[in-house]
C-alpha cells in the first residue's frame, strides 16, 4: 500500500528485534538458528555479516512486530528467504513514514510494510520484483463496489491521506471525500456512521474488518481512480547499487512463487491465493 503512508507519522523507533531463521527449521520459527552446514542458495553482501536487517512497521495482515518476531505476510516472506540464504533475519521497528528513509541511508538492507512499486521511488530505491497484488477497496455496511455510485449515491467517504487514489477521488467527489491520519479512525466513523465508505487496501480491509458487520468490495475499474483500474504490485524496497542482493531475493521471489509457497502464505494470512500472481513487473505512479 504505501505510496499511502503520510509524511507526519511518527519517526524511527530504534526497537530491534531478532527474528531467527535458517537451513532446516521451520520458516515461520522466529527462534530457529542458521545451521553450522547451511548453504546459502546465493552469495550478496548484508549490511551485516550473517544478518538480512529489515526495517518495517504493523500493517496487518501484511506485517506486525509482534515481541521478537515479524508476523504476517511479509514475514513469512522473508523468514522463507532468510532460511534459503542462510541468514539471521534482524527487524528494526519504525514509524510508517521513517521506513523509506531509514533503507535510503543505508541503515537496513531492505523495507517491509506493503510497499508499493511506484516510478517515484525507484527514482530513489531499488525495487524487489512484485511480491503479490494489493487492490483498492470498498468498505461500506451495505456493500459497495462501483465508483460511480459513491459519486451518484452523495456518499460520505472517507480514506487515509497519502494513500495512492486520494488525488483522483478528490478530484472525483470533492468534499465528500474525508481524509484521516489512520485507518482506524476512518472505520470508527464509518461504524458510527459519520461516513458511508471507507476506501483501503483490499488485504487491509479484510484484516481489518474480521468480526464487524462491515462488507469488503474490489473497488470496480473506474478510469477517473487510476488505482483502480490495475492492482498495486507490492515490493522490497531496498537501497540502490546492491545488484547482487537484489538479483538473490528476486531469484528467491521467483522460487517461492513457482514452488506454491507464496500462494500458500497468503492464504496462511487470509488472502487469496490469487494475488500471488502478479504478471510482469511494472510501475505506477
Amino acid at each position: 500500500m504505501n505510496s499511502k503512508f503520510p509524511t507526519a507519522m511518527a519517526a524511527v523507533t530504534l526497537l530491534t528485534v531478532a527474528t531467527l531463521s535458517g537451513c532446516g527449521g521451520d520458516s515461520s520459527s522466529s527462534t530457529t538458528k542458521v545451521s553450522a552446514d547451511c548453504t546459502p542458495k546465493h552469495e550478496f553482501k548484508t549490511m551485516k555479516d550473517g544478518t538480512l536487517s529489515v526495517v518495517s512497521f504493523d500493517i496487518p495482515p501484511f506485517t506486525k512486530v509482534e515481541g521478537n518476531d515479524l508476523i504476517g505476510v511479509e514475514g513469512d516472506i522473508l523468514k522463507a528467504i532468510a532460511k534459503m540464504e542462510c541468514l539471521t533475519l534482524s527487524v528494526k521497528a519504525a514509524g510508517a513514514a521513517a521506513v523509506i528513509p531509514t533503507v535510503q541511508a543505508g541503515r537496513a538492507d531492505l523495507a517491509a510494510g506493503d510497499w508499493y512499486r511506484t516510478a517515484e521511488r525507484a527514482k530513489v530505491l531499488d525495487l524487489s520484483d512484485p511480491l503479490y497484488l494489493d487492490d483498492m477497496a470498498l468498505v461500506s455496511q451495505e456493500g459497495v463496489s462501483a465508483i460511480p455510485d459513491l459519486k451518484s449515491k452523495g456518499l460520505t467517504v472517507g480514506t487515509v491521506e497519502g494513500y495512492l487514489w486520494v488525488a483522483d477521488l478528490k478530484d472525483y467527489l470533492g468534499g465528500k471525500l474525508k481524509t484521516y491520519p489512520s485507518g482506524v479512525n476512518c472505520y470508527q466513523d464509518l461504524e458510527a456512521g459519520r461516513v458511508d465508505v471507507c476506501v483501503d487496501a483490499y488485504g487491509a480491509a479484510v484484516y481489518t474488518t474480521k468480526g464487524k458487520k462491515l462488507k469488503v468490495e474490489k473497488a470496480n475499474p473506474f478510469d477517473e481512480v487510476a488505482a483502480s483500474v490495475e492492482a498495486a504490485q507490492s515490493t522490497f524496497p531496498i537501497p540502490k547499487g546492491h545488484e547482487d542482493m537484489l538479483k538473490a531475493i528476486n531469484e528467491d521471489i521467483a522460487e517461492l512463487r513457482s514452488s506454491g509457497e507464496l500462494a500458500r502464505i497468503l492464504t496462511k494470512n487470509g488472502l487469496d491465493a490469487s494475488a500471488a500472481e502478479v504478471g510482469e513487473p511494472r510501475l505506477i505512479g
